[in-house]
């Protein structure tokens, strides 16, 4: 019985200590990634601002080609949300919504996860010109990590678990863009 309550008491305190440390680590966080594609600025900024072209480059859009879909308002302007609801935890559901589109470089988007895990973030694409005939396209996403799940942020960051994911979805917009 003494071993048994000592094994409580550790585990006790090491939640404690987890906790209280939770308390002092980073909540934010931030993640992007670029790429250049050989096209005009203009085409490559037609080509994102619609949501419904994700379908064509987005990782997750991919995952689950089962996945339901809605969409409200009109595409490629401030308003339009697109939502998804898929079985697949890896995917669950949720909706964008294109918050705010500056023309021919930047659009803004609030996602709002619903499952697996509630939470709000916010992400981007932006448009620059390289030249008249390459385009460099940055994808970005921040948000906050509520406490006390901002604890996970000193085992792995989200640049980590999502950076990668940007790439392959920024890699195939190239494809989709340049054939």
């Amino acid at each position: 019985m003494r071993i048994l309550k000592r094994i409580v008491f550790f585990l006790l305190a090491f939640v404690a200590l987890a906790l209280i440390l939770a308390l002092f680590v980073k909540k934010d966080y931030a993640v992007e990634r670029e790429i250049t594609i050989n096209k005009p600025k203009e085409e490559v900024f037609a080509y994102v601002k619609s949501l419904k072209n994700q379908d064509n480059f987005s990782k997750w859009a991919k995952l689950d080609p089962a996945m339901k879909k809605a969409y409200k308002g009109t595409d490629g302007t401030a308003g339009f949300v697109s939502a998804w609801k898929s079985e697949k935890s890896d995917v669950g559901e949720g909706e964008q919504e294109i918050k705010k589109i500056t023309e021919g470089e930047r659009i803004d988007l609030e996602i709002r996860f619903k499952e697996p895990m509630e939470s709000t973030s916010q992400s981007y694409m932006i448009t620059e010109a390289v030249d008249s005939k390459h385009t460099k396209v940055k994808w970005g996403f921040t948000g906050k990590m509520n406490y006390p799940f901002n604890l996970m942020c000193l085992f792995t960051s989200m640049d980590e678990m999502v950076g990668p994911d940007f790439e392959e979805g920024l890699n195939n917009l190239k494809g989709v863009l340049e054939r």
